[in-house]
This record gives C-alpha cells, sequence and structure tokens, in this order.
C-alpha cells in the first residue's frame, strides 16, 4: 500500500491462514478421495485465480479512488468477522477429474470470503511486489497442502480446528482489516484535521 517497496510477509501469511482455515478441514477429505497431485493443482488454481480477481479489481479501484480511501475496504474483512454465515451448506460438486473438484470446491467455498479479504490487502500494490506475493502464496499453498497431509491421521489437529478454529479466523480478519485502515492512510487523513484542531 502506501509507498510500499517490500512483501509484507506477516500479513499476507496471516490473511492466507485466516481465509483459508475452513478450507484446511475440507482438504483432510479431499486428500483422501484424491492424489496430493490433484489436490495441490487444484488448490493453488484456485487461490491464484482469486488473488489475480483482487488484485485486478484493486487496480480498477485505484483509478477512480485515492489511495487513503481504498483504506476503507478494511471493512470487508471487519465485517466478515462479524457476520456469522451458515458454513454447513458448501455446495457438494461432483466431477469426473480430481483436480477440477478440487478447484470447484475450493471456489465454491472460498470465494466471497477470499476476494473481500485479500482485496484490501492487494489493493494499490505494484505489479512487481503482487507478483512476489503471488509466488509466496503459491508457495504456501504448496506447502499447507503437504502439512495438512502429513498430519491428516491426527485427530488432535482436526479436534483443535474444529474447536478453536472460527475464532481465530475471526480474530485474523479483524487484525487484517485494522491493519489495511492503518497501511493506506486512512486514519492518518481522518486525524489530519483533528490534530490541526486541536
Amino acid at each position: 500500500m502506501r509507498g510500499a517497496k517490500e512483501l509484507n510477509i506477516w500479513l499476507l501469511t496471516v490473511t492466507f491462514l485466516a481465509v483459508n482455515l475452513d478450507f484446511f478441514v475440507l482438504l483432510l477429505f479431499l486428500l483422501k478421495k484424491f492424489s496430493v497431485r490433484q489436490v495441490v493443482v487444484g488448490y493453488l488454481s484456485g487461490v491464484v485465480l482469486l488473488l489475480v480477481a483482487s488484485f485486478l479489481a484493486g487496480k480498477v479501484l485505484a483509478q477512480f479512488l485515492p489511495e487513503w480511501l481504498l483504506g476503507v475496504l478494511g471493512v470487508l474483512p471487519i465485517y466478515m468477522a462479524l457476520h456469522d454465515e451458515d458454513d454447513d451448506d458448501k455446495a457438494e460438486l461432483t466431477t469426473a477429474h480430481g483436480t477440477w473438484q478440487v478447484l470447484a470446491t475450493y471456489l465454491a467455498v472460498c470465494a466471497g470470503c477470499n476476494l473481500s479479504i485479500f482485496l484490501p490487502v492487494v489493493a494499490g500494490e505494484s505489479v512487481a511486489v503482487f507478483g512476489r506475493a503471488l509466488l509466496y502464496l503459491g508457495a504456501l499453498t504448496i506447502l499447507v497442502v503437504f502439512l495438512v497431509k502429513a498430519v491428516e491421521r491426527q485427530a488432535t489437529v482436526t479436534k483443535l480446528i474444529d474447536r478453536y478454529g472460527e475464532w481465530l479466523m475471526k480474530l485474523c480478519y479483524i487484525g487484517v482489516g485494522l491493519y489495511v485502515f492503518y497501511d493506506s492512510g486512512l486514519v492518518t487523513h481522518l486525524l489530519t484535521p483533528l490534530v490541526k484542531l486541536s
């Protein structure tokens, strides 16, 4: 964002983990049904598709709005944290090919929240920074698949995610939203008139 030249690894990592936390549980089931290669390709395709869509949407908005005003997009992750939606109605999508089924499942489960959360995070970034972010998140996606594969037989992990995952995800969403408010210059822009008055 504001003059950003470097990749914010921490923000990207926390955002990625927060928006994909519910999908990690589905990965446990997808890895039992399909090969690791099919899951990696399907999941990675979905992540790249949604990140590129978020980046392009951010670029379009940046043409018409000042950068500080893009900070208002920080409301989206906070809304996602406070808005309870029924995740029990996840679409049951079936196709003949495992890769396509993983991709379709990921888009059905995660498209809305990924676009809402990543749009404010990548809005205003340069193509070079976004390219590095895409490579980093692509590598993180692949790593996650292998980590989930390694722990798929451990019921303790699944129980922890089931018990605390939703609250952790909400906390991360709120943190991302507040960071976007600050990093875009929105907070500074709004506080400047108040400082001048005092």
